[in-house]
């Protein structure tokens, strides 16, 4: 694997960051989009820690303490999506 999917895999991360926050914010009552944001969290955590583990991370050393900050905000924003959309209400 080579750095470019490095940068590459990152830039796609900060994207769906960004798409999972505006759509938190802008529909938070919708439990049917936390739980799809959910799982989709998770397929970025599974690859983002894949990418990050598995590729070489030369000439992307600015990057690399912000590919694991990222990698460990989705796993956060995961737990809580989860929690939120699965949690039962009495």
């Amino acid at each position: 694997m080579t750095p470019s999917m490095f940068t590459g895999t990152f830039a796609i991360l900060v994207l769906w960051l960004v798409v999972d926050i505006f759509w938190e914010l802008s529909r938070p009552r919708d439990i049917v989009m936390r739980r799809i944001c959910a799982w989709l969290n998770l397929i970025a955590i599974i690859g983002g820690f894949t990418v990050f583990y598995g590729v070489t991370h030369f000439g992307n050393d600015g990057i690399v303490p912000w590919f694991i900050c990222l990698n460990w905000i989705n796993v956060i924003a995961a737990g809580l999506q989860f929690y939120f959309g699965y949690a039962r209400r009495g």
